[in-house]
């Protein structure tokens, strides 16, 4: 059963791989997605860094010059080509398919991971950060930014809604809306430290969070 739901994942993402960056900014809109680059290039450095759920790269290419080394990863394949595209020329920048629920990675290989608008999206978010604390190092920072109909009013939600079928047609299954209060008692569950925790944005919101392994 998971496996089968992690193939309808992929196949619902791969149908965007060459509209997706257009898709996600009519969706989402400019003015947050620029929010969420600023707050992005203010980040301490990352080090080595894993990525899951890196779609076409979007959000990729504005941690890079964080990193040390970037892993990118994703479920579809469609996908990986247009960030395998996108890299093409950045020897900072690997790309490699991974499940975010079951990694092939040893215990301690990262000294931060990176998840963007993944963790409303998948089936069972806190497996996936349990992953995440297991493959960081002490002291390792994980970085999660995801959108969130919190703290928007109707009327945005009504819109945002409409933008997305009309872009991506009906949601995937097991989608979630977070508040930050939700993400940070995840976190801490696990054994996160929260070093920050915001909520980004004006008419349409994504949570910003970073926090490191104690």
């Amino acid at each position: 059963m998971g496996d089968n739901a992690e193939n309808l994942k992929e196949e619902y993402w791969s149908r965007f791989a060459n509209t997706f960056d257009r898709n996600q900014e009519y969706v989402v809109g400019r003015e947050l997605l620029d929010e969420i680059y600023r707050e992005l290039n203010g980040l301490p450095e990352l080090g080595e860094t894993v990525e899951f759920g890196c779609g076409t790269g979007c959000f990729t290419e504005k941690i890079a010059d964080r990193c040390k080394t970037l892993l990118a990863t994703d479920l579809s394949d469609s996908l990986l080509e247009a960030a395998r595209t996108r890299f093409q020329d950045n020897e900072k920048v690997t790309v490699q398919k991974e499940n975010c629920m079951n990694p092939s990675f040893s215990p301690e290989s990262f000294d931060a991971v990176f998840l963007a608008n993944l963790i409303h999206i998948i089936e069972n978010p806190g497996k996936t950060l349990q992953e995440c604390y297991r493959i960081l190092r002490g002291n390792g920072r994980i970085l999660i930014v995801t959108f969130t109909p919190y703290g928007m009013s109707l009327w945005e939600k009504i819109k945002l809604g409409v933008r997305f079928f009309k872009t991506w047609g009906k949601p995937p299954r097991h989608t979630h809306s977070f508040s930050p209060e939700d993400v940070e008692k995840m976190l801490g569950e696990i054994g996160f430290l929260i070093e920050q925790s915001k909520l980004l944005g004006n008419k349409t919101k994504t949570l910003f969070l970073l926090a490191r392994k104690s």
